[in-house]
C-alpha cells in the first residue's frame, strides 16, 4: 500500500458514517481516574463494532473507481473536493495564501470567520485517493472549536488514502478529533506533514487526530494544545490503528494523555517512531504516548516530559494490556507522583527498554534498565538485548538494521529517520 507498512486492511468494518459521532456518543476521559486508576475508560472517537470477515491486501492505484480524476490547481478545486469524495484527486502545484479562492474559503474571514470547511464529514466521509505529489498546502485557517471532526479533511473512510502532502503553517482549531491533514482517519495517511498550530478538546493531533487506519512515514512540528488524548503526530489511536517509521517534533500541551507522539494508544501499534519536542501535562503524560494499552517497538523519544501524576520518560501509564519493547527515552522527566525514567506506572509489559539516568534526572522507573549516558552510546548495551542495530560511520546508515549507532558517540537512532 503506496510503500508504507500498513500491510492490510480490515473489509467490512463499521465505516466512519455507519455510528452517529455526536457528543452523546463520546465517552470523555475524566479526572477522576487519579483516584481510580485501574478503572480507567478508553474511548478515542465514538465506540464502534468492527467485523473483521476478511483481510485482504489492496494496492494503493492511481484510479479509484469509476470516478474522474480532479486536478488541484487552486482553492476552489480543493474545496470542490467534497461534490466528489470517492476521486482520485492530483495535487498540481502549492497552494497558498496568495492562491485563488484562498480569501473565499481559507483564510480568517471565510464561511462568517470559521475559515477552511473540512472535506468530509463522519456520516459521509472520503473514500477516494487524494495525491499530493509533495506539494504544500500553506496557510489554512479553520476556527471551529465546536464542530468534530476537523482538519483539511475532516473524516477519511476506510478506503480513503491521503499522501504525499505537506500541510504548511497551520492554523487549526476543533472540538474532538482535530488535525492538521485528518481530524478522523479510518483509512490511510502516508509520506504526510503538519506544522503550525492545532488545539481542540479530545483526540488533537498535530497531522491527525483520532486514527483508526493507518499513518506511516509520516511527520509533524505542529504545535499541539488540548484536553484529553493530545499527541504530538497522533490525538488517539484506536485499536485497530497503527503508526509506523514517522516522528514529531512538535511542542504538547494538555491535561490528560499527553505524549510527544501519540496520547493515547487504546490498543494500537506504534513502531519504528520518535518524537523530540516538550510535552506538558498533568495526568498519564509521556516522552511518546501518556497511555500506552497496545503495542509500542523499537521507538524513541527525547522529549522533556513535565507532569503530575503517572509521568514516564516515554509513556506516562502502561496497561495490562500495554506491551513495550526494544525502546528507550533520554529525555528530562519531572512529575509528582508515579514518575518514571521510562514508564511512570506499568501493569502491563516492558522488554529490551533503556532510560538514560543522567539526562533524565530519575533513577527509578517502574519497567525498562537505567543506564548512564555513557552506557547508552554503547552499542554493546542493545547488542546484548538482541536489538537489530549495527554501529555505522557518522553520517551514514544501513537501512538493513532497524537501528543504527554511531557508537561511543551518540543514541541509536532508527536507520530509516532523516539525518540531520
Amino acid at each position: 500500500m503506496t510503500g508504507s507498512n500498513c500491510l492490510a486492511v480490515h473489509l467490512n468494518m463499521t465505516k466512519a458514517g455507519d455510528y452517529d459521532s455526536g457528543r452523546s456518543d463520546i465517552l470523555r476521559r475524566g479526572r477522576n481516574t487519579k483516584a481510580v486508576p485501574r478503572q480507567k475508560k478508553h474511548y478515542c472517537l465514538a465506540r464502534f463494532s468492527i467485523l473483521l470477515t476478511a483481510v485482504a491486501l489492496v494496492a494503493g492505484t492511481m484510479g479509484c473507481g469509476s470516478a474522474p480524476d480532479l486536478e488541484i490547481r487552486n482553492w476552489h478545486d480543493l474545496y470542490a473536493i467534497r461534490d466528489n469524495l470517492d476521486g482520485h484527486c492530483l495535487l498540481m502545484n502549492d497552494l497558498d495564501s496568495t492562491t485563488a479562492g484562498y480569501a473565499e474559503f481559507a483564510n480568517s474571514e471565510a464561511n462568517q470567520g470559521k475559515g477552511w470547511q473540512p472535506i468530509g464529514t463522519s456520516d459521509d466521509p472520503f473514500t477516494g485517493t487524494f495525491e499530493g505529489q509533495g506539494y504544500e498546502i500553506r496557510d489554512v485557517f479553520i476556527n471551529r472549536p465546536d464542530e468534530s471532526p476537523v482538519g483539511l479533511f475532516g473524516a477519511v473512510d476506510v478506503e480513503g488514502v491521503v499522501r504525499n502532502v505537506r500541510i504548511v503553517n497551520a492554523n487549526v482549531m476543533g472540538e474532538w478529533a482535530v488535525g492538521g491533514l485528518v481530524g478522523e482517519n479510518w483509512g490511510e495517511v502516508y509520506n504526510s506533514y503538519a506544522d503550525g498550530a492545532v488545539s481542540g478538546t479530545d483526540s488533537v493531533g498535530g497531522l491527525v487526530g483520532g486514527n483508526a487506519g493507518c499513518v506511516s512515514s509520516s511527520s509533524s512540528a505542529a504545535n499541539v494544545t488540548g484536553h484529553w488524548d493530545v499527541g504530538g503526530l497522533v490525538g488517539c489511536s484506536d485499536s485497530y490503528g497503527t503508526v509506523s517509521n514517522s516522528y514529531s517534533v512538535g511542542n504538547v500541551t494538555g491535561e490528560w494523555a499527553v505524549g510527544g507522539l501519540m496520547g493515547g494508544n487504546l490498543g494500537g501499534i506504534v513502531d519504528k517512531s520518535y518524537s523530540t519536542g516538550g510535552v506538558t501535562g498533568e495526568d498519564y503524560v509521556g516522552g511518546l504516548t501518556g497511555d500506552n494499552q497496545g503495542t509500542l517497538s523499537n521507538s524513541y523519544s527525547s522529549s522533556s516530559v513535565t507532569g503530575e501524576w503517572y509521568v514516564g520518560g516515554l509513556v506516562g501509564d502502561n496497561d495490562s494490556s500495554g506491551i513495550v519493547s526494544n525502546s528507550y527515552a533520554s529525555g528530562s522527566v519531572t512529575g509528582y507522583s508515579f514518575v518514571g525514567g521510562l514508564v511512570g506506572s506499568n501493569w502491563g509489559a516492558v522488554s529490551n527498554s533503556f532510560w538514560d539516568i543522567d539526562t533524565s534526572g530519575v533513577t527509578e522507573s517502574d519497567g525498562g534498565t537505567g543506564k548512564t549516558t555513557v552506557e547508552m552510546n554503547d552499542i554493546v548495551t542493545f547488542s546484548e538485548e538482541d536489538w537489530n542495530i549495527i554501529a555505522v560511520a557518522s553520517g551514514q546508515t544501513d537501512p538493513a538494521y532497524i537501528w543504527n549507532i554511531v557508537a561511543g558517540q551518540a543514541y541509536p537512532f532508527l536507520s530509516w529517520q532523516p539525518l540531520s
